[in-house]
This record gives C-alpha cells, sequence and structure tokens, in this order.
C-alpha cells in the first residue's frame, strides 16, 4: 500500500515540477555515489513526456533518517538546478550556518502523512483521494472570525465609497428627476401665441381657400404649429350674401394667435354648416396626409361671425357640445330667443354698434329672463360718423375685432386675467377706449 501511495505522490511531484517554467525537466538525477548508503533512484514515468525514463524523483522511504536525503517540494523551487539527492535543502530561518555542517534532521524531514496532506497535486494520498485539508486545524483559519472580520471589513469599506459615490450623485439624480419632471410635463391647455395684443396678428399663418367640407370655405391656422400642445379651433360664420374672404383681416388675426379657424361658406343660421366644418376638421385631425394630424383640440371651439354668422354661432353652441363659446359680431336673435337657450356650461357675447340694424334683436336676446348661460352684451359707441351716423352695422368685424380674440384667449385659451376686461364695472371692454379707433366699449355681463 505504502509504495502504491507514494508511487501516486510521486507521479504527482513530477507533473507539479514538469508545470514550473523555470525547471530543467530534461534534467536527470545522478546515481549515488559508491558506499552503497544512498538510496537507489527510483524511475517514474514523465505523464507529459512518456517517452523519456530518464527523469527520475528519489523514494523518501528508503533512508528518512539520513541528513542528506530530503525532498524537496516542488512548489518551492525557484531556480533551474536539477533535483541532485545529495543537494540539502534548509528552512529558509536557517541559512547562514556553516554548509559543512550536519543539518538537524527533526527540522529538515517532513513525515510522509504530513507531505501527503500539504501537498496541492491532485491524488497526492492515492487515487481518488482529495488533497484538500479537512482537519478543523487547517480549516478554522478559513473560517475563522478573525480572519473573515477584516475581509468583511474591507469589503464594507470598499462598499462605503459607493454608498459614499451614491449620495453625492443623489444632487445629480434631485437635478435629473426635477429636469425629467419638468421636460415630461406637457404645457397646460390649448396652444396661444406667445404675443398677447389683440390688436395685432401675431403669428404668420398658413391661409387657405377653397377648402373644408363643401371646398367653399377657408383654413387659416399658424404656420408653426406647436408640438406639444394642442390648438383650439374657431368656426366662422360670414354675413349673409357675402363671401368668406370678405373677413381675411379677421381670420388671419385669429389663426395668428394660435387658433385654427374654418371659416364658412354660408351661414343658413341654423348651425348646419358649422357641425359639417367640424366634423371636417375631425377628421383633418385624425389623417396622418393631413397637415393637421393630431394637432387640434375638437372638444375646445369656439364660434364667432357677422350678422347671419352671428347665427350660425349661437345655434352652434346650443346644438354641439364641442362648442364651449359663441361671439356674435352685429347680430342677435330675430325673436330674442336664442341666449336663453344655450347651456350653463357655456357662454355667448353678444356685440352691436351703437347705430347698427341689429342692435334691438342684440339687446332682445341678451335681456331674456331666460338666459341662465355666462353672457355679456358689448356696444361700440361714438364711431366716425359715416352714412350710419356711428358704428353700424359691419362694426364688429373690422374695427372691433380685438374683442372677439380676446374673447377667444380668455374662454378657449384659458387666459382667466381677461375676465377682468369684460366683466366689472371698469375695464378695458366695459368702458375702456377702442384701441386703434375712435370712440369706446360699453358692456354689461351677467351669470358670472
Amino acid at each position: 500500500m505504502k509504495s502504491k501511495y507514494f508511487k501516486n505522490l510521486a507521479k504527482g511531484l513530477v507533473f507539479a515540477s514538469a508545470a514550473l517554467a523555470l525547471v530543467n525537466c530534461n534534467e536527470s538525477t545522478t546515481a549515488a555515489d559508491e558506499g552503497g548508503n544512498e538510496p537507489t533512484p527510483i524511475a517514474v514515468e514523465d505523464p507529459t513526456n512518456p517517452s523519456d525514463p530518464t527523469q527520475t524523483v528519489t523514494d523518501p522511504t528508503q533512508n528518512p533518517a539520513d541528513p542528506s536525503q530530503t525532498v524537496t517540494d516542488p512548489a518551492q523551487q525557484g531556480s533551474n538546478q536539477g533535483t541532485d539527492p545529495s543537494q540539502t535543502v534548509t528552512d529558509p530561518a536557517q541559512q547562514g550556518t556553516d554548509p559543512t555542517q550536519p543539518a538537524d534532521t527533526t527540522a529538515q524531514v517532513i513525515p510522509p502523512e504530513e507531505l501527503c496532506l500539504s501537498s496541492s497535486l491532485p491524488d497526492a494520498c492515492g487515487p481518488g483521494t482529495n488533497p484538500l485539508p479537512t482537519s478543523s486545524a487547517t480549516v478554522d483559519p478559513v473560517a475563522s472570525s478573525a480572519s473573515a472580520e477584516p475581509a468583511q471589513s474591507s469589503s464594507s469599506e470598499s462598499v462605503k465609497p459607493a454608498s459614499s459615490s451614491s449620495e453625492a450623485v443623489k444632487p445629480a439624480s434631485s437635478s435629473s428627476e426635477q429636469v425629467v419632471s419638468s421636460s415630461s410635463a406637457a404645457p397646460k391647455g390649448v396652444f396661444l401665441a406667445s404675443g398677447k395684443e389683440e390688436e395685432k396678428d401675431q403669428m404668420q399663418v398658413e391661409y387657405k381657400t377653397n377648402t373644408g367640407w363643401d371646398r367653399g370655405g377657408i383654413l387659416a391656422y399658424p404656420k408653426q404649429l406647436s408640438n406639444d400642445q394642442k390648438h383650439a379651433v374657431v368656426v366662422w360664420g360670414p354675413g349673409g350674401g357675402t363671401e368668406p374672404g370678405a373677413y381675411e383681416g379677421m381670420i388671419r388675426r385669429l389663426a395668428s394667435h394660435g387658433f385654427v379657424v374654418i371659416a364658412l361658406k354660408e351661414s343658413p343660421g341654423d348651425a348646419s354648416q358649422a357641425i359639417k366644418a367640424l366634423d371636417w376638421m375631425d377628421q383633418q385631425n385624425k389623417d396622418s396626409n393631413s397637415p393637421l394630424y393630431n394637432k387640434l383640440d375638437l372638444n375646445t371651439v369656439g364660434c364667432s361671425g357677422h350678422s347671419m354668422g352671428g347665427l350660425e354661432s349661437e345655434q352652434a353652441v346650443i346644438k354641439d357640445k364641442r362648442v364651449l363659446t359663441a361671439f356674435l359680431n352685429n347680430s342677435g336673435d330675430w325673436n330674442g330667443n336664442g341666449a336663453n337657450k344655450v347651456p350653463t356650461d357655456r357662454s355667448i357675447a353678444i356685440l352691436y354698434g351703437e347705430v347698427g340694424m341689429e342692435k334691438d334683436n342684440a339687446k332682445n336676446d341678451y335681456n331674456n329672463q331666460g338666459v341662465r348661460a355666462p353672457a355679456c352684451l358689448i356696444e361700440m359707441n361714438g364711431g366716425p360718423r359715416n352714412s350710419e351716423g356711428g358704428y353700424g352695422h359691419g362694426s364688429g368685424s373690422w374695427d372691433g375685432m380685438a374683442a372677439t380674440v380676446a374673447w377667444m384667449r380668455w374662454h378657449l385659451g384659458g387666459e382667466t386675467e381677461r375676465k377682468a376686461d369684460f366683466v366689472g364695472s371698469s375695464g378695458k371692454y366695459i368702458n375702456g377706449s377702442i384701441i386703434g379707433k375712435q370712440g369706446h366699449w360699453k358692456t354689461q355681463c351677467k351669470n358670472f
């Protein structure tokens, strides 16, 4: 058993020796000097070179007490010297002593059992044996808290900088969260031009004629449509017998403030044309080939118009839930029976000229006791003394167009600060001057 045991050990030692780059694997041990007391080398075939029988390893069991005969651990070989059995490897702590003196064999000889167990070679203790130490004495240093704690401490210390680093990143994280929150939060409400002066055009406008559901209307919208906000829609109704192009100034003004405007070919006064126009706009909003694709808020619609166009607008706010507000220019229900039908969650404004033919209709419509919706009656006073003798039937759509724009920016665009311009005892459109023109405004409101 021992012979087989140590032969396997020898095989392992040779295998490890062959793996070391600094060891001359082709050098063989020399024969013992004449005297007969030296051990006889046992030839072991190198598994890495089966044809070379010259490589030998000294069997330590032949003369374990001989101080000149020690086994060198291949892991300790660091020179190019061969494995001459006459050479004695001493403990490094004993280096510097007289080499002629015999070494302490007690300290030099490694018992075979310990050599087997301490070897890192496979099957050092025989085929199928595990060379790894299994004794508690050997395992303790690895498993002991003394050795484990420093590793954990080092590990935890190495984590601390990461923790500190992550803490240092927090301001950046907070900053990035603020940026994301700011950039991901879509602006509220519909798009409006940044310029607020309703007396001026604010943006360049795309103006298209012969369009709409019947190819007889006008479509106008900002050339630069918003990518972040939807655009509110305004339906414009022309007066009876008047082409929509006659109101180009009003149409362009509304579009330049951010609204998408569809002007009708005609205004029968029953909302039929306004509703068809809105249906067509809804199609444009859903058509991927349309410039208005996904650009419109069809739940934020206002209607306005002149004379018969005003009546078309009034009926649209009554009949179509998409319409939130109506602004009648120089108009009013003939029987004074229109504004009282406007739902209370919508609003209406009726403008008339001081000498316009629509004056009585406008007043009667507003003064109807059944009006429950928020409503305003707006008069233009002090106009030029022309053939009508002041502001007449055509005043609101031209000289007074700023009031329509301001109303739409308030009720569709959400500029609630404009309420003070219309509602109260004093304000821009309550008793203020008509900017850029002569005369002044005179307004009364209710149900706000």
